[in-house]
């Protein structure tokens, strides 16, 4: 069990590192995404189901899809950005 909390804590790190040094915005959003899986299962580990449960509810199904759909809305203001 510990070397599961270890595995989560070091997975945590590299997704906060790469949501840093990654250019495009989708994938920020998926590493973001994953980040808080991660720290759900956690909070689970460490016998807090109602932050589990927060977590996942708020940290990735809605950040995530508010995420997406202003994505959504910042291409159709700006354009696709294929036209040069």
């Amino acid at each position: 069990m510990i070397a599961l909390e270890y595995l989560l804590l070091i997975g945590l790190i590299v997704c906060a590192v790469a949501a840093n040094f990654t250019r495009n915005l989708l994938p920020t959003i998926l590493i973001y995404a994953t980040f808080g899986t991660m720290l759900s299962v956690i909070w689970l580990l460490l016998k807090a189901p109602d932050l589990a449960i927060t977590e996942a509810a708020v940290g990735v199904g809605i950040d995530t899809i508010l995420f997406l759909l202003a994505i959504r809305s910042m291409r159709h203001f700006v354009g696709t950005g294929d036209e040069k």
